[in-house]
């Protein structure tokens, strides 16, 4: 027979983390998948890269083609470039998820005395941020190209904060993208097959009005129109608080759908 000897005095039995703990672990996370960039530089190269390929791409070739000059187009498109780029760039939270779960990082972070939920925690928070360096790129490449700020720190601030909020809400759904796909090539597949129509469906590029009259409906409610404009109010000047409220009502609906959903993927998949 087996006996099942009581703990010792004056040592505890381990219990789930509370919040604090869980806090810190995932911070501790964060801070290893963004340490990563040092050991890894192409993963910073990747999100560096592409925002200047489209900003110099969609400016040059297509901007005296669509507005008339590129200086134009630079003023109107920007914003709508950094919206694009943001939903890309959740891509990377997708694919690095995957990652650490098939090479079995996340069986290894398990054996540790941590929250179960901070590896994926982490990776969210860690990739929200690198959408910062993004936003900072593509702000600076395109204000030596030509483009201006008329709002403003507060409207750059503004502008960052309502991109982070969506990133972090679209966060969700690259999680499930990467939960459930068996490799990176079919997250990649997925999330450009779903991302890229939404992109190239709103008035990011191009003004709604130029579009036929039955897309016109469909890029009204675009969540990336919305954004989009937005974007532009908080960096260019005109209407702002419509455009912010919907996109954040989308973020919102985002979170609420796919939040539980991935959470749900995340313990069956570990």
């Amino acid at each position: 027979m087996t006996a099942i000897s009581p703990a010792a005095p004056g040592v505890t039995v381990s219990a789930r983390p509370g919040v604090a703990a869980t806090m810190r672990h995932t911070a501790t996370l964060a801070w290893r998948s963004l340490v990563q960039i040092k050991h890894n530089p192409m993963e910073l190269l990747d999100l560096s890269v592409q925002p200047i390929m489209f900003l110099l791409l969609f400016t040059y070739v297509f901007g005296g083609a669509i507005a008339g000059s590129t200086g134009d187009y630079l003023q109107f498109s920007l914003p709508g470039l950094i919206a694009q780029n943001m939903l890309f760039a959740s891509l990377t939270t997708a694919i690095g998820l995957n990652t650490d779960i098939t090479k079995g990082v996340f069986d290894r972070l398990r054996s540790l005395p941590i929250a179960r939920s901070a590896p994926l925690t982490g990776r969210i928070v860690a990739d929200t941020l690198k959408q910062a360096w993004a936003f900072a790129l593509f702000l600076g490449v395109g204000m030596v190209l030509g483009f201006r700020v008329h709002t403003g720190v507060f409207g750059v601030l503004g502008a960052l904060a309502l991109l982070l909020a969506f990133a972090l809400a679209m966060s969700w759904p690259a999680v499930l993208i990467g939960l459930t796909a068996e490799n990176q090539e079919k997250v990649q597949i997925v999330a450009f097959s779903l991302i890229m129509p939404i992109t190239f469906t709103s008035n990011a590029f191009v003004p709604t009005a130029t579009m036929p009259s039955w897309l016109q409906k469909w890029a009204e409610i675009n969540p990336v129109s919305h954004l989009a404009d937005a974007v532009r109010g908080l960096l260019s000047g005109g209407p702002i608080a419509s455009s912010a409220i919907v996109s954040l009502l989308w973020a919102a609906g985002l979170a609420v759908v796919f939040a539980p959903l991935s959470i749900r993927a995340f313990r069956n998949r570990t």
